[in-house]
């Protein structure tokens, strides 16, 4: 068969269902190949940005992964964002990219650059298709790669000349292996720990967001009573309800779920990323009792080296740990701070549960009455921006994955593909996106695709004219702020140009049936607020202030 076809039959032995992007003229090979499969779906995107994006968010709420696709140079470059933060995001993804002939890749020539040297520092591999033969191994090894742990992105490229050659080579039959468990000696060794501990704390991260994974971490929680801190990523590990939660950690300052780490003797870490919190933060002096439980040996970094490493499944090590914990009988902690760490959270989260404000909205409030409508079995996907900082504190989903945050690469432009990608994985769930004006605009172009798709989400844009983070963080740092304000369209009309159903939402207490009716509507909605960020300095102020009691 020609090569570009059992390229795809490659894809398809693999189980691949979808391919985001943006096709050109060195891929048609491929494209007349793909329009071919029953089993793979390819949707057209309105930039490669977007279709990266799509396929990290299909990825991350699968363990699947996806395809994104462009051409050669330009194309390939604006994959690069999405690919790069998919990768540090931890979501399994395939890159497809397009090349010119090999007869020209010698020399100066139209379009031609390096794509697999420029995608090395953002993959977990990179390579180019040399000869047909070749490829049932190499699309092995790239969706081999890119599903192990630590999940991430492998990109594969297809030269025009290449992807039109015969070969008589056949796909491989995938062979799925299992991942070890932590070793037993090292286990014993952190039952021990544990039993001897006073104030143990669990710092949850993103690997803990797995069903098992997560479920097994609520058994711990529960046998032993210990508080459980959930990074950004790791949302919906723990359900907020249970009285171990001690809501989430992550932002720059001190905030009250740090007193909780201040006091503890001993941290046990699940799944977690040095990407996703520094250690630096949390454990300032590199003193912290630590034990490491992750799929992979814990990163290098004078502040955090564990005392105990149990590597290995997640879900798997932790189901082990619990059989040690209950032979081992009762424990006998003081946790009382950390009770105190919850009260005193939960009443930061319902303080303005009732506010009712006109002509801007303080985001607590919009966050409380998002809480009320995607917590039990939504899922929010917030972009980044000052928002994002809100989302993470006072925002807590119920389910594993509810509440998707990029923070690895922290990419603007997420919230709107990722919402589109998030409607196709589960077209019936109450979908979510959140971003300020300007990550929206950085994408807005899906506004079309989310049309033509007839997605059903919800995109709610919180807006204050200028870079909101950007001037938080100067204002934090310096008292004041460079020029970072910008103007914007106007919104109902540009909901009208894509079809999108549109409500502006400025009284606080209109907001609650503004979300009702978007979930209601079917197909893409807008719903924009102008937001109160006057809280951002407040906040700031507050945290600056606080004092931790042990």
């Amino acid at each position: 068969m020609k090569a570009s076809d059992l390229m795809v039959k490659c894809l398809e032995e693999e189980g691949i269902e979808y391919i985001f992007g943006v096709p050109g003229e060195e891929n048609a090979d491929f494209m007349m190949s793909l329009e071919e499969s029953k089993q793979i779906r390819f949707v057209l995107t309105r930039h490669e940005q977007g279709a990266a994006f799509m396929a990290e968010i299909y990825g991350r709420l699968t363990g699947t992964p996806a395809g994104c696709l462009s051409t050669l140079g330009p194309g390939a470059t604006n994959l690069i964002t999405g690919v790069a933060d998919a990768n540090m995001d931890r979501a399994p993804m395939l890159v497809l990219t397009g090349q010119g002939s090999t007869r020209r890749l010698h020399k100066e020539s139209h379009q031609i650059m390096d794509v697999v040297k420029m995608f090395e520092p953002v993959t977990k591999w990179a390579t180019s298709i040399i000869h047909a033969d070749n490829i049932p191994e190499v699309m092995r090894k790239a969706v081999r790669l890119a599903r192990s742990e630590k999940p991430g992105a492998v990109l594969v490229e297809l030269p025009e000349d290449i992807a039109t050659h015969d070969t008589e080579i056949l796909p491989m039959k995938p062979i799925r292996f299992r991942r070890s468990c932590a070793n037993q000696e090292m286990l014993l060794s952190a039952v021990e720990k544990l039993k001897a501990a006073c104030r143990p704390l669990i710092l949850a991260g993103n690997g803990c967001v797995r069903k098992r994974s997560a479920h097994y971490l609520r058994e711990l929680a529960e046998l032993t009573g210990i508080g459980v801190l959930n990074t950004f990523m790791a949302k919906g590990a723990i359900d907020p309800d249970s009285e171990q939660s001690l809501y989430t950690i992550g932002l720059g300052s001190k905030d009250i779920g740090t007193c909780a780490i201040d006091a503890a003797d001993l941290v046990l870490s699940i799944g977690f990323d040095m990407v996703e919190y520094p250690p630096s933060l949390w454990n300032e002096q590199g003193k912290k009792s630590i034990i490491h439980l992750d799929f992979l040996p814990a990163e290098i970094d004078s502040a955090y080296h564990p005392e105990i490493e149990l590597v290995g499944d997640i879900a798997d090590t932790l189901k082990a740990l619990l059989v040690e914990l209950k032979r081992h009988g009762e424990f006998d902690y003081d946790l009382s701070q950390q009770a105190g760490v919850r009260a005193q959270m939960q009443a930061e989260l319902m303080r303005y549960s009732d506010d009712k404000t006109s002509g801007i909205i303080k985001p607590q409030k919009v966050l409380h009455d998002v809480q009320q409508v995607y917590a039990e079995d939504g899922l929010l996907l917030s972009d980044v921006g000052a928002h994002k900082m809100w989302i993470a504190r006072h925002y807590h989903c119920k389910t594993p994955n509810g509440c998707l945050i990029p923070n690895g690469f922290c990419s603007m432009g997420f919230a709107l593909p990722g919402a589109i990608a998030a409607s196709i994985v589960d077209p019936q769930r109450k979908i979510l996106g959140i971003a300020g004006d300007a990550g929206f605009l950085m994408n807005v172009q899906e506004m079309e695709t989310a049309t033509r798709l007839n997605s059903n989400i919800t995109i709610m844009v919180w807006e204050d004219h200028m870079y909101g983070l950007i001037a938080w963080k100067q204002s934090a740092h310096f008292g004041k702020h460079t020029d970072l304000s910008f103007t914007n369209p106007d919104w109902d009309l540009l909901a009208q140009s894509f079809r999108w159903d549109y409500q502006f939402v400025g009284e606080s207490e209109q907001l609650l049936a503004a979300l009702n009716h978007a979930v209601n509507h079917k197909g893409p909605s807008l719903i924009v607020i102008p937001i109160d960020y006057k809280e951002n300095d407040k906040l700031t102020q507050q945290l600056g202030e606080l004092t931790c009691t042990i």
